[in-house]
């Protein structure tokens, strides 16, 4: 698999924007055409998790079982020729089964004993964390380092990651047995949260009929990793707009209760809101957005586009919308009735 463990996202590189703008959009529409030949009715989710994976951020993919979660995944690990690893979350996972760990080594030769460091599955470009919320909350937080820093410490010395790298998490809901809601803290390290639902009657007949067929699907790659990171940068150069941006902050600052003024619905039925990470990544989101158009300046619909998934696992619930059956999108849409949207193109 094609590594840029050697590019560093964070150097900026001379190039020519409009042209990476419309690979990126070309690179888009490719990947999308190759995922439909095994993923039926998803398109949504896609576009979400290209968005922030073109931005250089994390996800969290929830649903049911059987809603091809794991398989986009993988997928999207073949067309874009990353190295792919899965991590299954079970209560019995440790720390070091994640991050990896010292052992003592002994040089046959010289009977000199050493400590080496066997790196674990996180040093990979996508890592799955598959039903994360199945796993205590001290092996859910050897993935803070990780998603934040891209980086590994173990016994004081500090290890950095294959580049590009995501984390894709998925959860299982938290009605179920044996399962730890994640903090907050590690919540807001994931870009977005991407909702993948049951199919319609007629996409379902379609996957059926495909699922259970001789016929093998082969994946073509699209995408290479160092140019994964050059989108990334190209991500971060389109414009947003100073108006747009005030709408951003001021969207996020609507879902918090303690904040004065805020609206009555928010104090009724949210416990605690967005916080500034749900507003630098929403205008990431936006800008990987209008970037995936080709666009080099952000719209008030490339926002629109990432309310939802940016603010979804980011604003909790109070009692009281559990007992009127409130869901956290029923909230966000009126968050973003309650926010007057600027008048610009």
């Amino acid at each position: 698999m094609a590594q840029a463990s050697g590019s560093d996202p964070k150097r900026v590189e001379e190039f020519d924007l409009p042209a990476v703008l419309d690979r990126v959009k070309t690179a888009g529409r490719q990947v999308l055409a190759e995922l439909r030949k095994i993923i039926v009715g998803e398109d949504e989710p896609i576009d979400q998790v290209l968005s922030a994976m073109f931005a250089g951020g994390h996800c969290m993919i929830q649903g049911p079982p059987g809603t091809a979660k794991t398989i986009l995944i993988a997928s999207l690990a073949k067309v874009m020729n990353l190295e792919f690893k899965r991590i299954q979350f079970t209560p019995d996972l440790m720390p070091s089964d994640i991050s990896g760990t010292e052992i003592l080594e002994e040089d046959t030769s010289t009977g000199h004993r050493f400590v080496k460091f066997v790196k674990g599955p996180v040093f990979c470009n996508i890592l799955m964390a598959d039903e994360i919320n199945r796993t205590p909350p001290k092996t859910q937080a050897a993935l803070l380092e990780v998603m934040q820093e891209k980086q590994v410490t173990i016994g004081g010395k500090t290890y950095p990651l294959p580049l590009p790298h995501y984390v894709l998490a998925t959860q299982i809901s938290l009605e179920q047995e044996g399962t730890y809601p994640l903090p907050e803290a590690q919540q807001d390290r994931f870009m977005l949260s991407v909702a993948m639902n049951y199919l319609g009657e007629d996409d379902e007949v379609q996957v059926v009929r495909q699922s259970t067929s001789l016929s093998r699907v082969e994946l073509k790659q699209v995408i290479a990793g160092d140019e994964l990171l050059r989108f990334q940068q190209a991500v971060r150069r389109v414009t947003l707009p100073a108006e747009l941006g005030r709408y951003i902050v001021d969207l996020v600052a609507a879902s918090r209760p303690t904040v004065a003024g805020c609206p009555d619905f928010v104090r009724e039925y949210i416990a605690w809101g967005a916080g500034l990470r749900a507003s630098q990544n929403m205008a990431l989101a936006a800008k990987s957005a209008a970037a995936q158009d080709g666009r080099d300046t952000v719209t008030a619909d490339d926002i629109r586009k990432a309310i939802v998934p940016v603010l979804r696992h980011r604003i909790g619930l109070s009692f009281r919308a559990e007992v009127d059956r409130v869901t956290v999108e029923d909230v966000i849409r009126k968050l973003v009735e309650s926010v007057s949207e600027p008048a610009v193109a």
